[in-house]
């Protein structure tokens, strides 16, 4: 657990929960998810001292789930946000099923979410994450370094812009979230691309159906969880606007939905880049698919033209096949060159036609 305390644009890191919360600050609160139940007490009065009212139970067993959506809700007092974050390429390691593609291990194979809650109280802010959670260690990591701690004090002056409030740390939190999945179309496009090249060749053998699908079970549960998101942000934005923080000034409050409204940008970013994705690998099977289908047809325009040219000559050997006493060219000397000179002559004649209206081009790939 990390408890840091804001105030009058300073920081400190604590090892007790404090008396009261600061009149011109907050207090966050930061604990692993494995260790929920043995932290609970302290959370509990915490939430009762600074934040003016217990957790209830049932928020309790949401940030306890480890599979909870992207989800808001709300009590007079305080406001819980789940939000499901893309995990980590550690967190990742060791989930994918052994009949997999090993294709798709390089970036799909990323597309694993966590929940992470948020309890926002006025002057209160307790986080809930997976354990070794990069969101919070990161903003735990920046304020360790941009702290310079006093001596017996424990108080900090920090050279980068603090929260103003309990919200706007969650909104931080939430956009750095947001941004992993921004973060990872280069290497989903790259992959999509290299999918499609592999379908569109010649020889559609190296093509990797078994991870084409897996990808496009990824996008569409990647885009569920998107919507999730977008949905739990609005809801808080919403709120924030029909009920805004008595406490909060105008411009404070402006510049909190502000944020809010470009992490909802960000969210409706990422699902447009899903959604290209989505239909680039539905117009990729459509396109190979074609291909295919453009060379059967010419494989078989060659098949049809060989067997136009050999028609006649089956016919010839028909005829000249037939058991008659008495048949044209049958007891001459030179009849059967003869008779095989035309056959020649006219599987090449009718080679030569059919080559010039290039009914035997070599098929396109």
């Amino acid at each position: 657990m990390h408890i840091i305390e804001f105030a009058a644009g300073t920081l400190r890191f604590l090892d007790h929960v404090p008396e009261r919360a600061p009149a011109d600050g907050f207090v966050w609160i930061y604990v692993d998810r494995e260790a929920l139940d043995l932290d609970l007490p302290v959370l509990q009065h915490a939430a009762t001292r600074l934040g003016g009212s217990p957790m209830l139970d049932l928020h309790i067993k949401d940030l306890g789930n480890r599979g909870h959506p992207s989800h808001y809700d709300y009590t007079s007092v305080y406001d819980l946000v789940i939000f499901r974050r893309l995990a980590t390429e550690q967190e990742v390691h060791g989930e994918v099923g052994p009949n997999q593609s090993k294709s798709a291990l390089a970036g799909f194979s990323r597309i694993r979410t966590r929940a992470v809650g948020f309890v926002v109280f006025d002057r209160l802010l307790i986080t809930v994450h997976p354990s070794g959670c990069y969101a919070a260690s990161a903003f735990v990591q920046r304020y360790l370094s941009d702290a310079v701690q006093v001596e017996g004090l424990g108080a900090a002056g920090v050279r980068t812009r603090l929260p103003a409030g309990a919200a706007d740390l969650m909104l931080r939190m939430l956009n750095m979230m947001v941004d992993s999945y921004l973060d990872l179309r280069k290497s989903l496009s790259a992959e999509m691309d290299q999918w499609q090249q592999n379908l569109l060749a010649v020889n559609s053998r190296e093509a990797d159906w078994g991870a084409l699908m897996t990808a496009r079970n990824a996008l569409h549960a990647l885009e569920d969880v998107c919507e999730e998101q977008n949905d739990a942000v609005q809801e808080w934005l919403d709120t924030q606007r029909e009920q805004p923080p008595h406490w909060m000034q105008q411009a404070e409050l402006d510049g909190l939905l502000a944020r809010a409204r470009d992490v909802a940008e960000h969210i409706e970013r990422a699902m447009h880049h899903i959604q290209r994705m989505q239909e680039s690998a539905e117009t990729a099977v459509q396109i190979h698919f074609s291909a295919l289908g453009h060379r059967t047809n010419e494989v078989m325009r060659v098949l049809t033209v060989l067997t136009a040219i050999f028609l006649p000559l089956n016919l010839i050997a028909g005829i000249f096949g037939m058991n008659f006493e008495f048949i044209p060219f049958l007891h001459v000397q030179h009849g059967f060159w003869w008779t095989l000179g035309s056959m020649i002559g006219i599987a090449i004649v009718l080679a030569l036609f059919f080559w010039r209206r290039r009914y035997l081009a070599r098929p396109t790939p």
